[in-house]
């Protein structure tokens, strides 16, 4: 039997424990994607939310009311975990809408919830000190030989060197670690949830705000939003934040070296640079 038909036999099989699962009357869908994980379910004025094999993680943020509700998880005779959340109407966010005080509000909730910490170590992940992440990204450097290649690169491993003391003693939180527009959700109500939380770590929360700063809020309007978000002193905060923000474009860049996409490589080393000058500039 070829790999398409026993994707399709395998999906097929799934659809059907789930329409079991669920009872008569649910129409069910795929959510769309390669992996067919992920559907919609409707019946009436109802609708769920369903995925294979989500984090225990969910169970926890659904209570902190950080995702929309965990309805119920159920095991299917193979092992697979289907968990089901509640469909809310409402929007992804715009760009724009990420300078709302609320997205500041409920990152600082996130970072400050000692119950969301205490489930990513259960689950066994590692919290990340910056120097463990500095020996990673020096060691996947020195083996793509990408000092030799880019001045960039020399001048951002640099900067990473030159500013990791700064980056040291920090507490370490839940990071959400792919923060953009689109995973973020309004609901009609008002109700702000974050979404897709399968990079989540355990790091410096500078890591996560890093990214909002730098894509969405202008340079000027920055000590305001982290004002919103519950920051008053400095603590380095541009320093840690600039840090993770070179540490991220460097690690994009490998990644797109190593999927051979020299498009996407010219655009991170382009953003490198836009970055070094950046850190120059200001310190």
């Amino acid at each position: 039997m070829k790999r398409n038909a026993i994707f399709e036999r395998c999906e097929y099989n799934m659809l059907e424990w789930i329409e079991q699962a669920l009872g008569d009357g649910w129409k069910l869908t795929t959510a769309g994607g390669l992996t067919g994980e992920a559907f919609f379910a409707k019946k009436d004025n109802k609708q769920l939310f369903l995925k294979r094999n989500s984090s225990p993680f969910l169970a926890v943020l659904s209570a902190e009311g950080i995702v929309p509700k965990l309805v119920w998880t159920r095991r299917m005779e193979n092992g697979d975990v289907i968990t089901a959340q509640e469909w809310l109407e409402g929007r992804e966010l715009k760009p724009s809408d990420m300078k709302d005080e609320r997205v500041a509000s409920l990152l600082h909730k996130i970072h400050h919830s000692t119950e969301l910490l205490d489930m990513l170590m259960r689950i066994g992940i590692i919290p990340l000190t910056s120097d463990d992440i500095f020996q990673t990204i020096k060691q996947q450097i020195s083996q793509l030989d990408l000092l030799k290649e880019n001045v960039d690169v020399q001048i951002a491993l640099k900067h990473l060197e030159t500013l990791l003391p700064k980056t040291r003693g920090q507490k370490l939180v839940v990071c959400h670690n792919d923060l953009n527009h689109n995973n973020l959700l309004m609901s009609k109500n008002g109700s702000l949830y974050l979404i897709d939380w399968d990079n989540a770590t355990i790091a410096d929360p500078a890591s996560d705000f890093g990214l909002i700063l730098k894509w969405y809020i202008p340079r000027d309007e920055w000590r305001n939003w982290l004002k919103n978000y519950g920051i008053e002193k400095d603590d380095h905060i541009l320093e840690r934040m600039y840090w993770y923000l070179i540490h991220d474009s460097l690690h994009y860049l490998i990644w797109h070296l190593k999927r051979k996409e020299p498009a996407k490589v010219m655009e991170r080393l382009r953003g490198l640079k836009e970055l070094n000058d950046q850190v120059e500039e200001m310190f």
